[in-house]
């Protein structure tokens, strides 16, 4: 559950309150009783528990494997069927 921070804008008064996040905004200032006023806070830094987030939700899966039983392709050069024989020259 979050921490939100309130001001009163007709005391002054500054204070936190523990509330789950569908809960209302507070009506009423502890000092003076009047509606106070909800602020942006920083919030809280996000903490990851556990292990494997990189691993198992942001990182690329590597390409496949060929399989073993798969017909595998020779390496030829798109130009040697026109003639050109740049690629075969080393």
């Amino acid at each position: 559950m979050p921490t939100y921070e309130y001001e009163c804008p007709h005391c002054g008064h500054k204070f936190e309150l523990f509330q789950t996040m569908t809960a209302k905004p507070l009506s009423k200032c502890p000092k003076c009783k009047k509606k106070p006023k909800r602020l942006i806070g920083s919030g809280a830094g996000i903490i990851f528990k556990g292990s494997g987030f990189y691993a198992t939700d942001y990182r690329k899966s590597s390409p496949p494997q060929p399989s073993k039983s798969a017909p595998t392709k020779p390496n030829t050069c798109p130009k040697a069927k026109e003639g050109c024989n740049a690629c075969s020259q080393g």
